[in-house]
């Protein structure tokens, strides 16, 4: 895959030299930088590690908050190779998927597109020429492409991402499916915005992904983190099964009328038994999926973080809690469940966890770098409001304040007039 770097602005550190004119900058000026510095987003600039006159981080720990608005693409060398990926069974999608191909080809891009899509397709020889097909489940692209495009809806986005279980190249979707919350672009800004995407003028949403890895009793001990096994290979067993997750994973209890009675570890400490219809670990992204319905928090994709979300739970204390990104966390079925439970991960590859399996869980390194089509803020909170119509109501009507004056003064003499009376008859 073609070299590409997220650029991370991190201009926000205060310098004590000029490195132009090598010389010191005064106390005064660095004070006005980072205030400058720090208008320039909610976010601010990277937390102090000092605290308090005698204390401190160790010399090896960073305290980093990213700034969304330094996300940027930037491509160390031009891209030369193209995935585009639609949304199957949809008549709309034929005759716009044929103009993407047909535009990125006018680029020199060669492309990469499933089988039996284009076979219909009355394509020119160039087109033709420019075209490679795959097979989703037995060709392996990940050195092979420098640009996803999406043609679709959600559920495109992450079928895209599951083709990648590790680095995945900068995703430009548009929005042609039925909510397209993570597809912010459309098709009638195609060209530009394939224009800009290829120039490296847009920001990004490095969405984190999940990291599942499900062993059987035992099998999964001989790693100490679950980061330390690379995605799609094996560690000392081949039943380790590997999954990249974008939205969530589920744990419920299948087609058994019990309760789904299963064991929550985070970083092998045991926490709490799940006992009710299953549980939800869900990314930010995620937030705004099924751990929404389930009553989650929405949150931010940029926010570092995992979401815990009980589904249906058996106490009512049982609220959904947010870990801070990185932990491990670990499912295993109870000794006491009368049933197996079975996990789902973005929706796909239904498996069952038996007695004694175990399902690890914890953040990815790869994230998924999706293209911004106005940036992270408003990208998000426009999804918000055109796809779940957050916070939509009619707005309260005006008083007309004259009136309202009026009737106040009337009504409040009335009052008074009416004790006075109640006080002379006693």
């Amino acid at each position: 895959m073609l070299d590409v770097a997220w650029i991370l602005d991190n201009s926000d550190t205060a310098e004590a030299v000029d490195g132009d004119n090598n010389h010191t900058i005064s106390p005064g000026l660095q004070r006005k930088r980072r205030f400058l510095r720090k208008s320039k987003s909610l976010y601010g600039v990277n937390p102090s590690t000092q605290l308090g006159p005698k204390a401190a981080l160790c010399q090896d720990a960073t305290l980093t908050i990213q700034d969304p608005s330094s996300q940027k693409l930037k491509w160390c060398k031009a891209p030369i190779n193209a995935l585009v990926i639609r949304k199957p069974g949809d008549r709309e999608v034929d005759k716009v998927y044929k103009e993407v191909i047909e535009l990125l080809v006018s680029k020199n891009l060669r492309l990469y597109v499933e089988e039996k899509t284009v076979d219909d397709m009355e394509l020119s020889a160039q087109c033709v020429s420019m075209l490679t097909q795959y097979n989703g489940e037995r060709d392996n692209l990940s050195d092979k492409v420098d640009f996803i495009v999406t043609l679709g809806g959600d559920g495109t986005l992450i079928h895209a991402s599951s083709l990648f279980q590790n680095s995945v190249p900068p995703i430009l979707a548009f929005n042609m499916g039925s909510l397209g919350f993570l597809t912010p672009f459309d098709v009638d800004g195609m060209g530009s915005a394939v224009d800009k995407a290829l120039a490296g003028e847009m920001s990004l949403t490095l969405r984190t992904r999940l990291k599942c890895v499900i062993g059987q009793k035992n099998e999964s001990d001989c790693v100490p983190h679950i980061k330390d096994l690379e995605n799609g290979q094996t560690h000392k067993s081949s039943r380790l099964a590997s999954y990249s997750v974008v939205n969530e994973v589920v744990i419920d209890r299948g087609p058994s009328p019990y309760l789904c009675h299963i064991e929550l570890y985070v970083d092998r400490r045991h926490i709490t038994s799940v006992q009710g219809d299953g549980l939800i670990i869900s990314t930010p992204t995620g937030s705004t999926a099924y751990a929404a319905a389930a009553g989650a928090s929405m949150m931010h994709p940029s926010v570092p973080a995992i979401l815990v979300v009980p589904v249906c739970a058996h106490s009512l204390s049982f609220r959904p809690i947010v870990l801070p990104a990185g932990v491990e966390i670990t499912i295993m079925v109870s000794p006491d469940a009368r049933n197996t439970a079975w996990a789902a991960f973005d929706g796909r590859c239904r498996t069952e966890l038996k007695h004694g399996d175990s399902l690890r869980i914890t953040t990815s390194i790869y994230p998924l770098p999706s293209l911004c089509k106005r940036g992270q803020l408003e990208d998000w909170f426009g999804s918000l409001a055109e796809c779940l119509n957050w916070n939509v109501r009619k707005s309260q009507k005006a008083l007309d304040l004259e009136l309202h004056s009026n009737t106040t003064t009337t009504n409040s003499s009335a009052s008074l007039d009416s004790l006075a009376d109640e006080l002379t008859l006693t």
